[in-house]
């Protein structure tokens, strides 16, 4: 049962209590990510969850680590396009140790400049690091294909020029900005009473923040051409077609949609591109939801010189499905696979944290583990072939990272 409270100032705790296991799992989720930057300040959210394990006015760098490596527990952030979560995981005798200091790092983190300036050079390593990884920065080169000027089409690492101009009291006036209590979620999820929520809100509940609302733009979803030569040993594709937003009332339909087309190793792309052929040893699809649009892709990785045969094969997998349709049996083992998944990701308290983190923040509700078995149950096979006809068409954006920078002389 999972009990939701909102603090006076708009900050909302969400609490699912986990008797039968050991650990707790903290997040505080911000619905803050490149999304909500623009060009100057680009890679501001994902530096700013970084400096966070920089340092607080009573604990070190070095202090942070040893603390949660002392309880043996863990504690992390990562950034996406439209969120940054901060989390913790422990033992459940750790839980108010482990609230007390992941609220201590959202509070109270210095941003002196000798770590500011150490950190920038560790950000500049992992756009570096991205950069000798043809097959991440292909994603990013579709991304700005399709949402051109767009902040859905920004890096969300940003660039070195404007990782330059970041300062302690441009992170702070960034906080002050989007770190508003009506953008925080904290999730928690574990062996600990609905008691801890009084707990949260004695740190978190009476914070202010600024009020400097900017006008999201809704996106347009636009069909490019992005090739990018560099000196590789494979090519690397990738095409985008327009999907949903999250919360759809399709979603369902196109997550088995997608996992019957690349989504598993027994989908239709994995099995004709790379078992049957022998063309790729990575091939996949994915779908991406944001608040107001979405985006199905197709990557693949091959020799230069079989770019071709591999586009073709892609395009031929497309039209199948979109003229002969799924199989009821592709339809029934992927439902399957997806209430399985979903039953194992309840072992966990980090997937249980992230799962109500996540549904808070960004649709402000919450399914019971029936109704969503109940929504994939749903899903039929003419509901996922009207789906396919409908996001499989031609017209969609290309990216593509290869040694002779020339697109496959089929692509439209």
């Amino acid at each position: 049962m999972i009990k939701k409270y909102t603090c006076q100032n708009g900050l909302r705790i969400v609490l699912e209590e986990i008797p039968t296991v050991r650990s707790v799992a903290i997040g505080i989720w911000i619905g803050t990510g490149s999304r909500n930057e623009h060009t100057e300040n680009n890679g501001i959210s994902h530096f700013l969850e970084h400096m966070f394990f920089k340092g607080t006015k009573t604990k070190s760098a070095k202090e942070i680590a040893e603390a949660f490596d002392s309880i043996g527990g863990q504690v992390n952030a990562f950034t996406s396009k439209e969120y940054t979560c901060y989390y913790a995981k422990v033992l459940d005798n750790h839980a108010q140790f482990a609230l007390e200091t992941l609220s201590d790092m959202f509070f109270h983190s210095t941003f002196v400049d000798e770590e500011l300036k150490k950190e920038k050079n560790v950000v500049y390593e992992e756009i570096k690091m991205y950069e000798d990884t043809p097959d991440d920065i292909v994603h990013d080169l579709l991304s700005k294909a399709v949402y051109e000027n767009h902040p859905l089409g920004y890096p969300i690492l940003g660039t070195e020029e404007t990782l330059d101009t970041f300062s302690g009291q441009t992170l702070k006036q960034y906080m002050h900005d989007k770190y508003t209590p009506d953008k925080v979620v904290i999730s928690i999820a574990g062996n600990v009473k609905e008691s801890f929520i009084h707990q949260v809100e004695g740190l978190f509940g009476s914070y202010e923040g600024g009020n400097h609302l900017r006008e999201e733009k809704v996106p347009t979803f636009h069909f490019n051409k992005s090739v990018r030569k560099k000196d590789t040993e494979q090519a690397h594709l990738c095409l985008g077609f327009e999907g949903l937003p999250i919360g759809h009332d399709e979603i369902y339909d196109l997550i088995v949609l997608n996992n019957i087309l690349g989504g598993s190793m027994s989908s239709r792309l994995f099995q004709e591109v790379r078992e049957q052929r022998g063309l790729a040893y990575s091939v996949f699809s994915y779908h991406s939801s944001y608040q107001d649009t979405g985006m199905v892709t197709i990557y693949a990785g091959t020799g230069a010189k079989q770019l071709d045969h591999l586009f073709d094969t892609i395009q031929s997998t497309l039209d199948t499905i979109k003229g002969s349709g799924v199989t009821e049996k592709e339809v029934r083992n992927c439902k399957e696979q997806l209430k399985g998944n979903l039953m194992l990701s309840l072992e966990s308290t980090n997937s249980r944290m992230s799962r109500n983190g996540k549904n808070e923040l960004l649709l402000g509700k919450h399914r019971s583990l029936d109704e969503i078995v109940e929504q994939i149950d749903q899903v039929s096979i003419d509901h996922v072939n009207q789906l396919s006809k409908k996001i499989f068409t031609s017209k969609y954006s290309v990216a593509l990272v290869s040694p002779s920078g020339q697109l496959p002389k089929n692509i439209q």
